[in-house]
């Protein structure tokens, strides 16, 4: 059984292309719905992987809150870097650093993918 950074890492990492979801839709997938913080200090931890190359190409960026809004204060021009990233996969992303949902929101995994991620 993978631990819960692990399991946020295997959820982040089937997020299409264009797509983006939020920190608590995560923990809702995993079977956690009051774990959403606990969503982004395991993405925040992602800086200290960084020389690991099983992590190097997280999208990490497609995660915001469920407002639509990148919300990253912890690092300089973070939000930002989100932001420009997102525009790259062709996701619009406002002056005000918002998604629209209602376009680019991802559905999520089916429960057959949820339970191999937590191994249930």
């Amino acid at each position: 059984m993978r631990n819960f950074y692990e399991q946020v890492y295997a959820v982040v990492r089937r997020i299409p292309r264009g797509k983006v979801t939020s920190y608590g839709r995560i923990a809702n997938m995993l079977g956690r719905p009051r774990a959403a913080r606990a969503v982004g200090y395991a993405l925040n931890a992602l800086k200290d992987k960084q020389d690991d190359p099983a992590y190097a190409n997280m999208p990490w960026q497609r995660v915001i809150n469920s407002q639509g809004r990148i919300s990253i204060v912890n690092r300089e021009n973070s939000a930002n870097r989100q932001a420009e990233l997102l525009r790259q996969e062709g996701v619009v992303v406002d002056d005000n650093l918002r998604v629209n949902l209602d376009v680019y929101l991802w559905e999520g995994l089916h429960w057959v993918e949820i339970d191999d991620i937590v191994g249930r």
